[in-house]
């Protein structure tokens, strides 16, 4: 999917009518169904400020969620995200068990394998929103940057992780600002858009509005997600 396209579907960072509304999407149960994307997406949002405000509720986690959620799963939203243990997305936007169904790989490394995955949640679960989630000082994005930059080799299997981001990283290398700052951007706009390019399933879902994609970014310093556009 092209910038153009994931901007798009992508809503104002600020966010603020989102939260308003998601007074009404706060479903009291983590299999209840919560409505389309734009109210997936309020409900991730208003959670992101509970945990700003130190006002997390840490929903939907009680024995008896757990054993309701045995039978079956409904998650309301797909989190394509990093690995990074400091970015876990049940708590940076207070849901709870059965409420997002993640996916994560160090730089959010979107491959065969994370592609199947997405699709097997989009098909069975219905799941509205798919959340691409980049952060702050991401350490693959950094040891990209360090590969270009001196020519060498990232060790083991960790260079597989580099290659696949170098294509996307070493564009916007001469960009002004932070670096890695800029690279963590091109790599959220780039992994939302393979979701589109490579998946037909998911493009359609999107064309029939069932399915939005949005780009977002979480800062390490205040616990803040940001659309990205």
């Amino acid at each position: 999917m092209p910038r153009s396209d994931l901007t798009r579907h992508a809503l104002p960072s600020g966010g603020v009518g989102l939260l308003a509304a998601a007074a009404a999407v706060l479903a009291p149960a983590a299999a209840a169904p919560v409505g389309g994307p734009a109210a997936a997406l309020a409900r991730l949002l208003a959670g992101n400020h509970r945990f700003l405000a130190g006002h997390a509720r840490h929903p939907h986690q009680s024995l008896t969620d757990l054993h309701e959620l045995a039978a079956g799963q409904h998650p309301f939203a797909i989190t394509v995200g990093c690995a990074d243990s400091r970015v876990p997305p049940e708590l940076l936007f207070d849901q709870g068990l059965g409420d997002l169904f993640d996916n994560r790989v160090a730089g959010a490394v979107v491959d065969d394998l994370m592609l199947g995955s997405i699709e097997f949640a989009v098909e069975k679960f219905g799941s509205p929103l798919i959340v691409v989630l980049g952060h702050e000082r991401c350490g693959a994005i950094s040891a990209t940057i360090e590969a270009i930059e001196t020519g060498g080799a990232a060790p083991g299997h960790i260079g597989t992780i580099v290659e696949a981001l170098r294509p996307i990283v070493e564009p916007v290398l001469d960009l002004p600002g932070d670096p890695v700052d800029n690279a963590v951007r091109a790599n959220i706009h780039a992994q939302a858009a393979q979701l589109t390019a490579r998946s037909e399933l998911i493009a359609e879902k999107v064309a029939a509005r069932e399915l939005r994609i949005v780009g977002a970014r979480y800062d390490l310093e205040n616990g803040r997600v940001t659309l990205v556009r």
